[in-house]
């Protein structure tokens, strides 16, 4: 079956192949009169995967970081902290805000508003409740399983937790991103945490919005989602405004 698999996959990279060097030969003839650009074989450059009807993008990373950026805007803080979520939500962020992004692999990112630094989610260098405005999107999960390079520790994400609450100011906004189904890990990639889990670890705080990305299906982010809902998930999206009513 596996042989039949890559035969099939052969036959249909050399079908679309086929049809960008037609395409190839058809847009060199009508570029004949035109010498804007050259137009030549040693150039080839296939894409063959391209043409569809729709654009694929990835469901959790492109919508939990459009939520975040608009729950942001809703805290409207004078700057915000985000620890180890993704480049572009903190780099668009600074776009209307100053940011602060902390990470155990500092990437060389320069831009106006955005100050990167590195940091470890296991040690923050900030005061006990110091921060009003903090992101942590898609990093807890990974704690502690090796993957970036951090020590082998099964408790990590939850030492990471015990610091977000930590520097987590009165009032102030945590916003939270972790893959929620049934719980389990997929090592050394990530935990997937349950509903319930998420709520635990985060006992004597305030949830002031749940909203869930279906790992399948056509929808976009489900706002204020039920446990019920997360509950059915097997790596959905979860994403939690937490707030510390303390």
């Amino acid at each position: 079956m596996d042989v039949l698999k890559k035969i099939i996959k052969k036959i249909e990279y050399y079908a679309f192949i086929s049809f960008i060097l037609k395409d190839f030969f058809v847009f060199k003839k009508k570029n004949k009169k035109s010498s804007r650009f050259t137009v030549s074989v040693r150039d080839f450059y296939p894409c063959i995967s391209d043409k569809k009807n729709t654009t694929d993008f990835d469901r959790h990373y492109l919508y939990h970081t459009a939520w975040a950026i608009r729950k942001v805007k809703e805290i409207n803080p004078k700057f915000h902290i985000d620890i180890g979520s993704s480049l572009y939500f903190c780099s668009l962020l600074s776009a209307f805000i100053p940011v602060e992004f902390y990470d155990y692999r500092p990437p060389v990112l320069e831009l106006d508003n955005l100050k990167v630094r590195r940091g470890n989610l296991m040690s923050l260098p900030f005061k006990d409740n110091e921060v009003k405005s903090i992101s942590c999107m898609h990093t807890i999960e990974h704690i502690g399983l090796g993957r970036y390079g951090d020590s082998i520790d099964s408790e990590g994400d939850l030492r990471a937790i015990e610091e977000l609450k930590r520097v987590l100011a009165p009032g102030g906004s945590l916003l939270l991103v972790v893959p929620i189904g049934i719980p389990k890990i997929m090592f050394n990639a990530h935990r997937i945490y349950s509903y319930d889990q998420i709520r635990e670890y985060f006992k004597g705080f305030a949830l002031k919005e749940f909203s869930l990305i279906q790992e399948t299906g056509g929808g976009g982010i489900m706002k204020n989602v039920s446990k019920e809902i997360a509950d059915k998930e097997r790596y959905g999206c979860g994403c939690f405004w937490i707030i510390n009513k303390n």
